[in-house]
């Protein structure tokens, strides 16, 4: 029997793990390697705080792109599909990488496969008076019922964790939210949740097997 699935080194997935409030010099360094596109989408923010953290957020992402294709971060090309998912252009995209970029407050994590379609989330775990209509907005019947029937401590987390994973099903394949309740199977997909900071829940979703799931910071050293 002929066995078709990939190499161990291609199903390996890396999850950078990065904080988003840092001092003003340093954004504007990270600020220097954007497009003028991406510098424009920062323009448009109202907050400056907001600003900076996409700023840092897309520049991280071509600093960890361009370091996995050894190619000058600010000379990358990125497009981007109607949901707004940042994805390399020609000729970046030969070798295949891909990866998704998820923030929520001061956190963000940037997912990286090679040759496999892959989408992340993560959100700060926090109040929501209305998880229950957003649940029965998106969520299959089945989920909503069973986060009823939680223990009222163990609600709260349970759907962020159905969220995180819907939000990176999606991400992954490019599709609207609303299309959360027709995937409700995970077949061909691998999902993984994490709690990468006290606080926050986050998940992957790729497309096919995962050997390895290598978490780190960024930037590489940091602690």
């Amino acid at each position: 029997m002929v066995d078709h699935r990939p190499p161990a080194a291609e199903t390996e997935v890396e999850l950078w793990l990065m904080r988003l409030d840092i001092d003003a010099e340093a954004v504007g360094q990270v600020r220097g390697l954007l497009s003028g596109d991406d510098r424009q989408r920062a323009g448009r923010f109202r907050f400056p705080r907001d600003a900076a953290r996409f700023v840092v957020g897309r520049g991280s992402l071509r600093m960890i792109l361009g370091a996995r294709l050894n190619v000058d971060p600010a000379r990358l090309g990125l497009v981007y599909d109607a949901h707004g998912k940042p994805e390399l252009a020609e000729p970046f995209d030969r070798e295949g990488l891909c990866s998704n970029l998820s923030h929520s407050e001061d956190m963000a994590i940037c997912a990286v496969a090679r040759g496999r379609r892959i989408g992340s989330d993560i959100e700060r775990v926090r109040p929501l008076a209305d998880w229950e209509a957003i649940a029965e907005r998106t969520f299959p019947l089945q989920e909503t019922r069973a986060l009823r029937g939680l223990p009222e401590a163990e609600r709260l987390e349970a759907f962020f964790t159905c969220w995180t994973w819907y939000e990176a099903r999606i991400k992954a394949s490019s599709e609207p939210l609303d299309r959360a309740r027709d995937l409700a199977s995970s077949d061909g997909w691998t999902p993984r949740t994490l709690r990468p900071e006290p606080g926050y829940l986050a998940a992957v979703a790729v497309e096919g097997p995962i050997s390895r799931l290598v978490c780190r910071a960024w930037p590489p050293g940091r602690a």
